[in-house]
């Protein structure tokens, strides 16, 4: 099966992307670190483990291992809720937008992958 002109620019545009990120000094994100980050950066809020797991449609324990290093990270932070102790909410971080801010200028190509990489990693 052939690529088409489309599917080709935007696979070359994810690995420029990519490569950009492995580059830098920036943190290297699994794909699931990833798309935890963004979905507590871009799907309204609040946001739990069991919620987030049935959204991504993986295990609650492979949501809290991403938490884990996100939290880690600086890029996300869990919080109680105050109505109900039993509840922890995920949030997100100036850290963690940060990161996500760049990388979504990084994805446009408005900077160079020479001015990106320090920029990333500054975040980290």
């Amino acid at each position: 099966m052939e690529l088409v002109r489309e599917q080709v620019e935007a696979l070359d545009l994810w690995r420029r992307v990519t490569v950009t990120t492995v580059r830098s000094d920036a943190p290297d994100l699994t794909a699931r670190q990833l798309a935890v980050l963004m979905t507590v950066r871009l799907q309204p809020a609040p946001h739990t483990v069991r919620g987030l797991a049935a959204t991504l449609n993986v295990g609650k324990p492979a949501i809290t291992r991403a938490l884990d290093t996100l939290s880690r990270l600086g890029f996300v932070q869990r919080r109680r809720d105050p109505k109900d102790g039993r509840n922890v909410f995920v949030e997100p971080t100036e850290k963690g937008d940060a990161f996500l801010d760049l990388l979504g200028t990084t994805i446009l190509g408005d900077e160079s992958p020479q001015q990106a990489r320090p920029q990333l990693a500054a975040v980290s």
